[in-house]
């Protein structure tokens, strides 16, 4: 697993009861005690550090390769997933994965984006930040769910929006714009968690939902800590500073409104114990879809719409 810096102490813990359980195999030898005793030691090491997270922190834990992706809850949450591909004007765009599966037995379309694991995978799917063709893809999809009465779900992880010439060349701006807006104007419940990082317009794209709920150490900001830094203070070694200032975080999100829950993480973060983070963001998804059901589209509309009204007043 890869050790980020303030978990260094802790993952040094961690291979000495690897190597005791190893000894323990070889050996014949009962270590129980010993193991049990380090094992408890590293809970409580990580309880007392993911508690008191500093936001520069979250940013690593939220960016951490070995967090679940969204293909990753997609095997373990969605029966019959069948993939869409193609925004029927240009190309497909790998980096948002999107089609239509039960989601614990209702239909639904999901999409979200997909980083990629290995090298390979990651530059097939640009690093989970699209081209217009992927928002334009998203589009097609939503307005597809709407025509047939199917709820939505988005799942974000993505740095931002490509920022390559050639997107721009093809309109990045206006399919980001295109996308909220149909967002904004469906007649289904839409649903989406922030699952990692949460960047720019390329998540609020896919993101202006009934409900947004972040996973408990996941960001979503309107700019990275780094960019923040190199244009307030024209140097990236402002990057914690960044991140303090900007309330990236779940519970500084929840404190301002801009979300409406936090999923809690298992002890040490998603990157530790996958079937737990989606297993709970499962549990959420589920008791606020059964929620959102029950309304027509007429209050689901307008719910969406006073929720980003209200962000932008100013009292």
């Amino acid at each position: 697993m890869v050790t980020l810096e303030f978990e260094k102490h802790i993952s040094a813990l961690e291979k000495k009861i690897d190597e005791l359980r190893h000894m323990s195999k070889e050996d014949g030898v009962s270590i129980v005690d010993e193991i049990s005793k380090l094992q408890s030691k590293v809970d409580k090491l990580l309880k007392e550090k993911y508690e008191k997270l500093s936001p520069w922190e979250k940013v690593l834990v939220a960016r951490h390769p070995e967090r679940p992706h969204f293909t990753d809850y997609i095997a373990e949450l969605v029966e019959d997933f069948i993939e869409l591909s193609g925004d029927r004007s240009f190309s497909e765009d790998a980096a948002i994965v999107g089609g239509f599966g039960k989601f614990r037995g209702q239909p639904v379309l999901i999409m979200g984006h997909e980083k990629g694991r290995d090298t390979t995978s990651r530059l097939k799917h640009n690093f989970g930040m699209p081209r217009p063709e992927g928002y334009r893809k998203a589009q097609r999809l939503m307005k597809l769910a709407d025509h047939y009465g199917l709820p939505i779900i988005t799942l974000v992880d993505t740095a931002g929006a490509y920022p390559g010439i050639d997107a721009e060349e093809r309109g990045q701006s206006e399919a980001i714009a295109r996308s909220i807006e149909v967002c904004l104007s469906v007649k289904v419940p839409l649903l989406t968690v922030i699952i990692g990082e949460g960047g720019s317009g390329g998540a609020i794209a896919i993101a202006a939902a009934n409900r947004i709920f972040m996973l408990e150490h996941a960001i979503y900001s309107v700019i990275s800590p780094e960019g923040c830094a190199s244009i307030l203070w024209r140097s990236s070694d402002k990057k914690q500073d960044a991140a303090e200032a900007q309330k990236l975080t779940a519970q500084d999100l929840l404190k301002l409104k801009v979300i409406d829950g936090i999923i809690k993480e298992p002890l040490g973060g998603a990157h530790r114990d996958h079937k737990e983070a989606i297993k709970n963001l499962g549990d959420m998804l589920a008791k606020e879809l059964e929620k959102q059901m029950t309304l027509s589209p007429q209050d689901l509309l307008g719910e969406r719409h006073k929720k980003f009204l209200d962000m932008g007043r100013v009292s």
